[in-house]
């Protein structure tokens, strides 16, 4: 695998290290070992899949609070998505600020979210689906989200909204959850 930081420290985009013969290509797409010499979180507690009919579909942005915080291994398995995580650790020179990439079943990359950012993404083309990794279970009462057209974080959606569950429609923006969201995020 090829490992490549982001911007954000600690979230890395994942490229398939191919070995290509006739048949096509094999390659590794999770190494323990690898996570491990990157000093990234190799836990793996359950595998999750999220299915979009729709291009313009917007999940999240999500999190969960300490101590039940998550890392995620996402890959869009069908389709084509625009994948944005947001760091949400106040002492981070990064905190608020945010990453994209397009993750595509033709580029077959994945993205590596650390523990205590948000993540969400905007599907690009109809019926996209997406396959997680998750670090850690989910813990109802520690989700949290950030509304997704939040002002402060500026992002580029490149498509109108066309489908958005009402609980992300009702995510609170930055000014009245930002109190909250540091002290609950804080190392």
């Amino acid at each position: 695998m090829i490992f490549t930081e982001t911007p954000l420290r600690g979230a890395f985009v994942i490229e398939l290290e191919k070995r290509e013969d006739s048949r096509g290509f094999f390659a590794r797409s999770f190494c323990r070992h690898e996570f491990e010499a990157l000093g990234l979180n190799p836990e793996m507690a359950q595998a999750n899949v999220a299915f979009n009919h729709r291009k313009g579909t917007v999940r999240g942005l999500h999190f969960q609070y300490p101590p039940h915080g998550e890392t995620k291994v996402v890959r869009c398995t069908k389709g084509k998505m625009l994948d944005v995580i947001v760091d949400l650790r106040p002492e981070s020179p990064t905190y608020l600020q945010h990453f994209a990439v397009e993750l595509s079943a033709e580029n077959r990359r994945a993205l590596y979210v650390p523990d205590r950012f948000a993540h969400g993404y905007q599907s690009l083309e109809d019926a996209t689906e997406t396959a997680y990794l998750m670090g850690s279970f989910f813990a109802p009462g520690t989700d949290g989200g950030l509304h997704y057209a939040d002002p402060r974080l500026a992002i580029g959606w490149p498509l109108p909204v066309s489908e958005i569950s009402d609980k992300d429609e009702a995510c609170p923006l930055l000014q009245f959850s930002e109190p909250e969201l540091r002290r609950r995020m804080a190392a």
